[in-house]
This record gives C-alpha cells, sequence and structure tokens, in this order.
C-alpha cells in the first residue's frame, strides 16, 4: 500500500449543506424551490426504506418537476452552500491529488460545485431539461445503495487501486464506499453507524488534510 492519489467526495451533506430539508440534500433543496416539497417528501418515505427501489424514486421525483423553469430552481438553490471549510481544504488538497464527487444527488448540483471548486470530476444524478424547462425525465448515474459500484469503476478507469482513495462522507449510504477504500473520514455525520465504519471521524471539515497526512505518515513507516 503506497501514498493516496485521489479524494473522493460525497455531496449532499459533506460538500454542500441545504438546511431545512431531508439530509440537507440537493433533491430536498430543489423539490423546494420548485414548490413540491410536500409531494417529494412523502416519496421520500416511501421509497426510502425500499432500498431495491432507488430507480423509481428518482424516476418519481424527477416527474414532479416537468414544465418548471430551471432558472426558478437555479436562483434558489445557487450559489451552492458549501460546508465550511471547504474551500480551504479543497485549495490545499488540489494539485496534489484526483479530486471528485461521487453522488446519489444531483447534477445540477453536483457541477456547479466542481466547477466552483476546480475538482477534476463530478458523477451524479441527472434531470433532464428541455427549453430551460425539467422534462421530468431523470438519468440515474449513481444509485442511492450503489455508490461502491462507481467507485470501483472510477478507480478502475483512472488506472488507480481502492487503496489509493480517501472517500469522504456523512450517511449510511456512504459505508460501503468507506469499507473498500484507503481512508475514508466521516465529516458532519448522519448516524452513529457512519462514525463506526469509517478510519477517522473528522470535527470541522478543515482537519481532513491533517488525517490525510497522518494517514500517509504511517503507511510509509508500515
Amino acid at each position: 500500500m503506497g501514498a493516496l492519489r485521489a479524494v473522493f467526495f460525497d455531496l449532499d451533506g459533506t460538500l454542500v449543506r441545504y438546511h431545512g430539508v431531508d439530509f440537507e440534500s440537493s433533491w430536498g433543496a430543489i423539490a423546494a424551490a420548485a414548490g413540491v416539497s410536500e409531494a417529494s417528501s412523502q416519496l421520500l418515505q416511501e421509497f426510502l426504506p425500499k432500498r431495491s427501489h432507488y430507480a423509481d424514486w428518482v424516476r418519481r421525483d424527477a416527474e414532479l418537476l416537468a414544465g418548471i423553469p430551471v432558472s426558478q430552481v437555479a436562483e434558489q438553490i445557487f450559489p451552492p452552500p458549501l460546508a465550511d471549510g471547504v474551500r480551504d481544504v479543497i485549495d490545499e488538497l488540489r494539485g496534489r491529488y484526483l479530486l471528485g464527487i461521487v453522488s446519489s444527488g444531483v447534477a445540477l448540483v453536483a457541477d456547479r460545485v466542481c466547477d466552483e471548486l476546480g475538482l477534476d470530476f463530478a458523477i451524479a444524478n441527472h434531470l433532464q431539461a428541455e427549453d430551460g424547462r425539467f422534462s421530468g425525465e431523470s438519468v440515474l448515474r449513481v444509485d442511492l445503495w450503489g455508490k461502491a459500484d462507481v467507485v470501483r469503476s472510477v478507480v478502475a478507469q483512472r488506472g488507480l487501486s481502492l487503496a489509493d482513495v480517501c472517500y469522504v462522507g456523512d450517511h449510511i449510504n456512504d459505508i460501503p464506499v468507506m469499507e473498500i477504500v484507503g481512508l475514508s473520514i466521516a465529516v458532519h455525520a448522519k448516524d452513529p453507524a457512519v462514525e463506526a465504519a469509517c478510519d477517522h471521524v473528522a470535527p470541522h471539515f478543515s482537519d481532513i488534510p491533517e488525517l490525510i497526512a497522518r494517514h500517509e505518515e504511517a503507511v510509509a513507516f508500515s
């Protein structure tokens, strides 16, 4: 095992924190901006226990947005509410590691965050639009419970190994990734199980570079 070569981040609740919606998520923020929060929350409660039906939830939630102007939503959800310390941490890590987002959130937000922070890539779920309005259609790219498969795919495409990767997340759907990478860090953890599954808990986002450095030092002397 060598030094880390990549740091992958969850989006919702980790890099961005949309307060006042379930899980601080981009899905919830978009629903609120579109005026469909109640219907979206009902769908979430219906589908969250059904782990094998996430694709159905994405499809149904996207349908709620049909016909709504993208600009109406964008003006309310942007600029993305980055978590405290995110910009400074990314500035410190940029150029030293491959930096990316792997999220079951919405690409509308993930792509904006990727651009603003100067990350190398973002993979998230797409809400389709036509003529400036949401079409009600979607493209599932990251299943809520399938992040580990996406990470494995990214690692293979980039010529990395899982041991090369640090992953930073906050919720129980991040646990499968935390269990397979070289270093896992929980920040803004939403469940005690996340803290139990990761290698380190970061009290603040700004602690992440030090935790990475400590890991690399330990590896170097192992």
